[in-house]
This record gives structure tokens, C-alpha cells and sequence, in this order.
């Protein structure tokens, strides 16, 4: 019998401005959104090391913080669908994958030495793009269907490292967590659409 430890709540959500009341692009938004993307995707990674998921190698972790960026970033990309326009939308989404992948490239450049970091990363981020667009969603949630998918996509991933219960721990605990940290993030950082 598998035991899936309860994640406390994680206040992970950053969105205090240094200049309060200053205009805020979709540029900047999108740098506030990509760092917290960012930082929700290594708690859940530490989350999950804690619970003693075994990832062997950097290359493994960066695999599976890819995985969890595809699906946050798609999150985001839903949350906003209705408060911004399509241009709008494609401009914020856009320049979130920008920033999460020079930082997903300098990490690599640390991490694992010289190479062609980027490009793989924003290919694999589309292509995960077009699989999330045929889940549905209903009140804003994820189904069934895509929270197993995601949770594949880490299993697979870290199949090489002989983990047990992975597809639970990211549907009942990792994943619950991190579509209520994106509705946190977009309630703070993205304007509600005019009624």
C-alpha cells in the first residue's frame, strides 16, 4: 500500500511590486509569472525529494522541471484566456517561455557544462502545448485526464531511477498544489477582464 504524504501549504507566490502603483506591461508581468514558475516547479521537485523520490541525476532533474513548467505554463495560459485579449495573451505566454528558458538554459550551463539548452527546451514545451490543448477543463481545473498525463509524462521521465507511486504523488498531492499556486499567481499579477 503506497503512503502519499499531505503537502503543507507552500507560500510560494511572490507578487509584490518594488514601485506600487507604476504601470505594469505584459513584459513585466510575464518576469513576475516566469520567476514564480520557476520556483513552484524546484519546491515541488525538493517536495518531492523530501518524500525520498530518487532522481540520480541533474539531467533527470531537469527533465522533470521541464515537465512541471509545460504544465504550469499551460495553466497560465488557460487562467488568462478570459481576463486578456488573444494578442495580448500570446504576448504574456510568450515572453513566460522566454524568461523560464534563459533560465532553464543558465541552470543547464551550470549544471551540465556547454551545449544547446534552449532550443530543446522550447520544443519540448510546444509540443507538450498542442497534447494540453485537447484536455478539457471544467471551472477552471484540470480533468482526470490531463492530471494523469502530466503525471506520465514525471513517471516518465524518471523511470531510469526505480521510483514507486510517482503517478500518485503528482495527482493527489504535486499537482493540486501547483494549480492553486497558478490561480494565486494570476489573481495577483494579471488584471481581471472588464465585466
Amino acid at each position: 500500500m503506497a503512503i502519499i504524504s499531505s503537502r503543507p501549504s507552500v507560500a510560494l507566490v511572490k507578487t509584490r511590486w518594488r514601485k506600487k502603483g507604476a504601470p505594469r506591461s505584459l513584459a513585466d508581468c510575464a518576469g513576475v509569472i516566469g520567476t514564480n514558475i520557476w520556483k513552484i516547479s524546484l519546491e515541488i521537485f525538493r517536495h518531492m525529494e523530501k518524500e525520498e523520490f530518487r532522481f540520480g541525476s541533474d539531467r533527470l532533474v531537469t527533465e522533470v522541471m521541464t515537465e512541471f513548467i509545460a504544465f504550469l505554463v499551460q495553466l497560465i495560459d488557460r487562467a488568462v484566456y478570459n481576463r486578456l485579449s488573444d494578442a495580448d495573451r500570446a504576448i504574456l505566454i510568450g515572453e513566460t517561455v522566454r524568461h523560464l528558458a534563459a533560465t532553464m538554459e543558465n541552470n543547464q550551463l551550470d549544471l551540465l557544462g556547454p551545449g544547446e539548452y534552449r532550443k530543446p527546451f522550447i520544443d519540448l514545451l510546444n509540443a507538450r502545448f498542442e497534447e494540453y490543448a485537447g484536455f478539457e477543463y471544467r471551472g477552471g481545473e484540470p480533468g482526470f485526464s490531463c492530471l494523469r498525463f502530466l503525471a506520465a509524462k514525471v513517471s516518465d521521465a524518471m523511470a531510469g531511477s526505480g521510483n514507486k507511486w510517482v503517478i500518485e504523488q503528482i495527482m493527489d498531492i504535486e499537482a493540486p498544489e501547483m494549480v492553486r499556486l497558478i490561480r494565486k499567481l494570476v489573481d495577483q499579477t494579471v488584471p481581471a477582464a472588464p465585466s
